[in-house]
């Protein structure tokens, strides 16, 4: 599918702008109910005020990034779950973070990647293909979103999420995010980005605040360099590796891996490199996860698509178990997968698509009878709504889709996305 970056958001375009046009005056933000009500925007700007207003809203936002005392607790930055170092993902291998006002409230699904969302489009639960790009009559069904539920749409949105919630950075609403960044060391920067009277009202403060991370997360060298091998092979400018190649080749073959049905991995029509996503939604079986605490409850079930954290789709029966596909991009550093963080190895995963059905024993838990208790994280009432195209739909007994070597071929494939920054240094030896 095509993915549309505005002028703003493309790699390097706001890196290029000279010293000299950051010391143009910064247009303060308009600070009326109107406004408000609308998001706060500035007034019309010429194309180089833009561009300095973002490189001052960039840093802005980095600032807020990392600072762990917009949180309740004091100790939870946004960077302590989205680290840089692990393509602003968690560094640790657990299946939800801590958080609250004393770090003892644990999430509920597994931290996603920030990287690499910049092109993800709006909710819609009828996507259908640009017409260069594909069957413009095929609808796709739900597709894009930002969070695992897809339940908004933009940056700012997604960065008040955490800052209010009680498991995460554990705000109370947003007075009182204003009253910690009206007492920050940098509140002297919102008030030369958004004007004299932001902290006036904490509603803009608030606005002000996620405005400022939503543009700092679309920073391209931070956030979207396509630096991989794989980007500089696609370029012509890097070889891969024969198992590499093969993997690349099972990962695209509909009747091995079918991974690229999903996670595309080819450069668009525009010539775009791959984001290695859809965007679409999916019920994939992950097995239940009980180092989730919220998973001891044995009526709480994670439905994704139809609740319980998102609910204007909780009448969407055939939506219960569906989450929206991540990019593969960086895989290769995650230490936990699925929304639920239940695998914790990237063979792992690789190997439950290619078994999740023909050897469902190899990852379900049993019943007292010694049966299977299959997808034993989505109720019955929603197994009709699992995905069974290839590799999944097999029968138990069945050959896997995928040997061992295979899957080893694949996996080596899906290191070759990790961006170049991320990778270790190499040895003096």
């Amino acid at each position: 599918m095509a993915k549309t970056m505005s002028w703003l958001a493309r790699p390097g375009l706001a890196a290029g702008i000279g010293a000299a046009m950051l010391s143009l005056a910064i247009m303060p933000l308009r600070q009326s109910s109107a406004a408000a009500a609308a998001g706060i925007h500035p007034g019309p700007m010429s194309r180089a005020e833009a561009f300095a207003r973002a490189e001052w809203l960039t840093a802005l936002g980095r600032k807020m990034f990392f600072d762990p005392s917009l949180s309740a607790s004091g100790l939870q930055a946004c960077a302590s779950c989205h680290d840089p170092a692990h393509a602003f993902g968690p560094a640790s291998a657990a299946p939800v973070e801590m958080g609250g006002a004393n770090m003892d409230r644990p999430g509920l699904r597994a931290v996603p990647t920030l990287r690499y969302l910049q092109a993800v489009p709006a909710f819609t639960e009828h996507y259908y293909e640009s017409e260069d790009e594909g069957d413009e009559s095929v609808d796709n069904g739900p597709t894009g979103g930002l969070t695992w539920d897809g339940r908004v749409d933009h940056g700012a949105d997604q960065a008040k999420i955490p800052l209010l919630s009680p498991f995460e950075m554990g705000n109370t609403d947003a007075a009182d995010v204003a009253a910690k960044l009206r007492k920050a060391s940098y509140a002297a920067d919102v008030k030369a980005v958004f004007g004299e009277t932001v902290f006036d009202n904490p509603q803009d403060t608030f606005d002000a605040a996620a405005e400022a991370l939503a543009t700092f997360e679309q920073s391209g060298p931070d956030f979207y360099p396509y630096s991989s091998r794989y980007d500089a092979f696609l370029a012509g400018k890097a070889t891969l590796t024969a198992q590499e190649l093969h993997g690349r080749q099972l990962f695209e073959d509909p009747a091995k891996g079918n991974c690229s049905s999903c996670h595309l991995s080819e450069p668009a029509n525009d010539g775009e490199p791959p984001l290695f996503s859809d965007f679409g939604f999916l019920a994939l079986g992950a097995p239940r996860n009980m180092a989730i605490p919220a998973n001891g409850d044995p009526t709480y079930h994670d439905l994704g698509l139809c609740g319980p954290q998102r609910t204007d789709l909780a009448s969407h029966k055939d939506y219960c178990g569906l989450f929206r596909t991540p990019t593969l991009r960086n895989v290769a550093l995650k230490k936990s997968f699925f929304h639920n963080g239940y695998f914790h190895t990237l063979r792992d995963v690789v190997s439950f698509y290619a078994t999740r059905d023909s050897d469902p024993g190899r990852w379900y838990a049993q019943n007292a009878d010694g049966t299977i208790r299959r997808y034993d994280d989505l109720p019955q009432a929603y197994s009709d709504n699992l995905n069974q195209d290839p590799p999944f739909g097999r029968k138990p007994g069945d050959a896997p889709a995928l040997t061992d070597p295979e899957i080893d071929d694949i996996v080596a494939f899906l290191g070759t996305l990790t961006d170049a920054d991320l990778l270790p240094e190499p040895s003096g030896d």
